[in-house]
């Protein structure tokens, strides 16, 4: 079969023909040749239109859905272009896909210049008003969520919704300086006092900083920053995981490429004018540190005792740079979390330890023993090392050594796994059934291959449980579709992330060829060329796995997973692959779930959550908030008091007699820091109570 690579160069050597006998080539050796973006939009177009898995038709739909993406990309909160820049843009609202298939950016051009000049003269806004002390008496309101929001009508309407945004912020950093003060002052009865005007004079300066530091990041922006923003615009019409990457030197594209944040191991991703986080890598500084979640969106970026710096508008790599840092030393993130609530998270950078990435594996201990393995991630050694690692070898690993134990029943936990090796889940699923499909994948052109499992041997035949919830993707939810399609195990938890879709790059300077040199470099592609179905014939992408038994979970509250990104590919279902269920014993889903659902009525800490998200959700929706100073105190305190309600209850959970096997510990009890991260697994088994509920799972309704 052709690579993805081959078929792109078959397709780009018909393209170049066309392109290369046009009259716009014009170059030299000091300047881009002229051209070069229409090559660039073309080539671009061309290969997702032939290669994307489902390509969306170049029409005028097509066009109002880019521009509705790049006009929100452009100016998310509404603080640079007024009405009048919006209407004269909406003329070309219906024209770019005809633009696109001339290869033209006239649109582009247009916008590009009117976002700069704009900018430009917003600078002078936050100087002016930030230079006057702000009345906090007053009662006003501002509206935080930018889809909310109109964009002025003139001038001095734009001057006055930055008026309502500086004096928020300022508004917020005088809140916390008085409470840092109050403590200051608990602690030492001497220490002297601000008065309420030198705190807000200080706070004014301190948002001025952040201003300024923000806009020499706006400022620096050239036609290429913006253009990478409208072509993907563009791309991410036909799904949100299809876009362009411009060429930079390498630190940069690196990081870009992978969305990985070198120092914290963070996803991130840029939507709705926001930096916000997709993803926390196992064993990373995040991870451990345990406070930043996906979904947050940070606010600011401050390196120790420094001022932050306001990033939101900021470019994903330039907030990237702010974030990285030596080894041990401190970066500090200001984050919104999902429900509107805003917590600053101080983080060490650190290098990922590799050892949390891997299989971990437990023993919860009663008039039964269950096994319990912990699943960070679905890694593989592609380099095939001596020394190398897959997940599917270490589970089943694991499996044995807990088998040896006298294990009544197993606890897969999958929670917060976003997926990795398809090889490694598909030689999983094979650990706990006979043999027989796992998942099928359709590709661009339309053909489906099953991939099974053709192992007879079962290395595990006992009741099995996985734990899945909203941040578990991809792999995790091509394993926990399969072991629901057998009824081999209850799917327990919270509905999965919904990404079914597989993507690939292509790195365009490397299919290009020769003729193309002077254009060169373009950057790179990804693009989404298959489709993950399960056996059953459903994909998992949108609407991901659906539990057996559903847990309350403070991300069901909210809105969250594949379906809140942009366009995402559709939900569909093919043929059923041909499949055999678990003959060794039948699971009761109606009363299992029947059982469930009494003992999570009388569980306190269940009730709590279900409580606490139902907040979260009002809180989430409800996007105003008060100027007034006094009344913005007491909405703080009040969701800072139910928060620790929550926090105090947890404490009362019943804790769970966990130990981990003797090999284990040898190894822990070698090395202080091995030991530390032990004892912090055990804590946080012993009061999981979700763990506590698969438990009672296999004790009661899988003998």
């Amino acid at each position: 079969m052709l690579s993805l690579t081959t078929r792109f160069k078959i397709i780009i050597s018909v393209l170049a023909v066309v392109l290369l006998t046009g009259s716009f080539i014009l170059y030299n050796k000091t300047k881009a040749p002229e051209g070069k973006n229409e090559v660039l939009i073309k080539t671009l177009m061309q290969g997702i239109s032939s290669l994307h898995y489902q390509p969306s038709e170049l029409n005028d739909d097509f066009s109002k859905k880019a521009f509705s993406l790049y006009l929100e990309r452009l100016d998310y909160n509404k603080k640079f272009l007024l009405e009048s820049d919006v209407a004269a843009l909406r003329k070309f609202e219906t024209a770019i896909d005809d633009q696109l298939r001339a290869g033209s950016f006239e649109f582009f051009d247009a916008s590009a210049q009117l976002i700069n000049t704009r900018i430009k003269e917003s600078e002078a806004f936050y100087k002016e008003i930030l230079a006057k002390p702000f009345d906090f008496n007053k009662d006003e309101t501002i509206e935080l969520d930018g889809k909310k929001l109109a964009f002025a009508k003139d001038a001095a309407a734009l001057k006055e919704a930055w008026r309502k945004q500086l004096k928020y912020q300022t508004l917020v950093q005088l809140s916390n300086m008085q409470e840092q003060q109050q403590k200051a002052a608990e602690k030492d009865k001497k220490k002297e006092t601000k008065p309420f005007e030198q705190l807000e004079k200080e706070a004014r300066e301190r948002v001025t900083k952040t201003y300024n530091d923000l806009y020499q990041h706006l400022l620096k922006r050239n036609d290429e920053d913006w253009r990478s923003i409208y072509i993907n615009a563009v791309t991410n019409v036909y799904d949100p995981h299809t876009g362009y990457f411009p060429p930079k030197d390498k630190a940069n594209f690196d990081i870009g490429f992978t969305g990985r944040l070198e120092g914290i191991g963070a996803t991130l991703q840029e939507k709705d004018g926001q930096i916000k986080v997709l993803e926390i890598v196992p064993g990373s500084p995040s991870y451990r540190q345990g406070d930043l979640k996906p979904g947050d969106a940070i606010q600011k970026v401050g390196q120790g005792d420094q001022e932050p710096v306001v990033v939101e508008g900021m470019r994903l790599d330039d907030a990237i740079q702010l974030i990285r840092g030596k080894k041990g030393t401190e970066v500090r993130l200001t984050v919104r979390k999902p429900d509107g609530s805003t917590r600053l998270i101080p983080i060490v950078r650190d290098v990922i330890v590799i050892e949390e990435t891997y299989a971990q594996s437990a023993v919860i201990n009663g008039n039964q023993k269950i096994g319990y393995i912990k699943l960070p991630s679905f890694y593989a050694d592609f380099e095939r090392r001596e020394d190398g690692r897959n997940s599917g070898e270490d589970v089943k690993r694991e499996i044995e050594k807990l088998k040896g134990e006298g294990i009544n029943g197993l606890v897969l936990d999958l929670r917060n796994n976003g997926g990795g090796s398809l090889g490694d889940a598909i030689e999983m699923a094979g650990l706990f059934i006979e043999r027989g499909p796992v998942v099928q994948v359709k590709s661009s052109a339309g053909k489906t291959v099953a991939y099974d499992d053709r192992d007879p041997q079962v290395q595990y035949s006992g009741p099995l449980v996985v734990l899945v919830n909203a941040n578990s993707a991809s792999a995790s939810e091509i394993l926990a579709a399969a072991m629901q399609d057998y009824k081999r195990a209850v799917i327990v938890g919270s509905q999965t992330f919904g990404k079914g879709t597989v993507q690939q790059f292509i790195e365009l300077d490397e299919a290009l060829p020769a003729q193309f040199n002077p254009y060169k470099p373009l950057g790179s592609l990804k693009l989404t060329t298959q489709k993950f179905y399960r056996i059953n014939g459903g994909t998992t992408q949108l609407r991901g796995v659906k539990p057996d038994v559903e847990l309350p979970d403070a991300y069901s509250f909210l809105e969250f997973g594949e379906k809140e990104q942009d366009y995402p590919l559709a939900f569909d279902e093919i043929s059923p692959a041909r499949y055999s269920q678990w003959p060794n014993g039948k699971i009761n889903i109606s009363q299992i779930q029947a059982n469930s659902k009494k003992r999570i009525a009388s569980n306190k800490s269940f009730n709590l959550i279900k409580e606490s998200g139902t907040r979260m959700k009002q809180q989430a929706d409800n996007t105003v908030r008060s100027l007034n100073f006094k009344k913005y105190v007491e909405e703080e305190k009040k969701a800072e008091a139910e928060s620790k309600r929550f926090d105090e209850a947890q404490k009362e959970v019943p804790v769970l007699d966990v130990y981990r096997l003797k090999q284990d510990l040898q190894a822990a009890a070698t090395d202080t820091a091995t030991a530390a991260k032990n004892k912090d697994f055990l804590k946080s088994l012993q009061k999981d109570i979700y763990v506590e509920e698969a438990v009672a799972i296999i004790k009661n309704d899988l003998k």
